[in-house]
């Protein structure tokens, strides 16, 4: 069979984020290339009008600094207004988000459910999150070529994962990032990748910076988001996410931060998926029961941090 390698490792894939601990992916077992960023499409990139916030490597922060930073943001620099401001000069949807990440940003569990009132509660706490819910209408469920169970920021940078089978819409020798952006024209993306390359900081490190660099050369506007982790975790990855929005002037989910207040920090008995392993209920805002549960909290912060950045950028003269 010609494509047997490649469905042998497809089907490693939809497992690598099934109901059992995750399975990394490393740089080796994904038996493609990586790109550099140089050799990246940019089918929305003109040049003379994108420019990427330099990053700032002598920057400094604590190695747990990342739980004293606000789970949702605050502000907004002017890289990304500029970013956003060029974005919608571009033709980019102000009204779209896509999503980027593995088997804890996909749908239905995570955001999806925003697309059918019936299925979430908000609440009178958080009852302004509405307007942003009816805003972005058509992005909660859609189903992001770039977010798949077993990603990481190496897949999605990679053209192989188009390949076979070749989702729809996409070209040949597009990367997931690029088709995804393409496809659906955003402004923003919500990244989260969890994954950790078996415990190579340094690759989690750069590759993540190569999908932060592609998203922002494509004038989309990047909302990073950290992990729940047990506090004794052998291995994290949140100061590394935070000093990433920090180098880069990026939004920060510190979704992380808000997890450690939720029983076991909102992770099951794997130390990796989120409570609970069901989808009802995870929208209910008003159950103060749900509220202590890791899937709950991550689609509650994850509406406000979409909801914050939106209302930052677009109020900006």
């Amino acid at each position: 069979m010609k494509y047997y390698p490649f469905i042998v490792i497809l089907l490693v894939i939809l497992v690598a984020c099934g109901n059992g601990a995750a399975v990394p992916f490393t740089e080796t077992n994904t038996s493609a290339p990586l790109l550099e960023t140089s050799a990246l499409p940019t089918q929305t990139f003109q040049p003379g009008k994108t420019s990427i916030p330099s990053p700032l490597p002598t920057s400094t922060l604590a190695p747990d600094a990342w739980r004293s930073e606000p789970v949702i943001p605050q502000g907004i620099s002017k890289a990304m207004l500029e970013v956003y401001q060029r974005g919608l000069a571009l033709g980019h949807d102000p009204a779209r988000f896509s999503k980027i990440g593995d088997c804890q940003t996909i749908a239905p569990y995570f955001l999806a459910e925003f697309n059918d009132s019936s299925k979430y509660r908000l609440g009178d706490q958080y009852a302004y999150l509405q307007s942003t819910i009816d805003h972005f209408s058509s992005s909660w469920a859609r189903k992001s070529v770039a977010t798949h169970g077993g990603f990481n920021a190496a897949t999605v940078l990679s053209p192989f994962w188009t390949l076979v089978p070749r989702p729809a819409g996409c070209q040949r020798g597009e990367t997931p990032a690029a088709c995804e952006v393409r496809l659906n024209n955003p402004s923003f993306a919500i990244i989260s990748m969890e994954e950790a390359w078996s415990g190579d900081l340094a690759k989690y490190d750069k590759y993540m910076r190569m999908l932060i660099e592609y998203i922002l050369s494509q004038n989309v506007v990047p909302i990073i988001g950290t992990r729940a982790e047990l506090p004794d975790a052998p291995i994290s990855i949140n100061a590394i996410l935070v000093k990433i929005a920090d180098d880069y002037g990026i939004p920060l989910w510190n979704f992380g931060a808000a997890a450690e207040l939720l029983p076991d920090n909102g992770l099951t008995a794997d130390g990796f998926h989120l409570t609970p392993g069901t989808v009802e209920g995870n929208y209910y805002f008003d159950d103060p029961t749900r509220m202590e549960l890791g899937w709950t909290l991550r689609n509650l912060t994850a509406l406000q941090a979409i909801d914050a950045v939106y209302r930052l950028l677009s109020t900006q003269p």
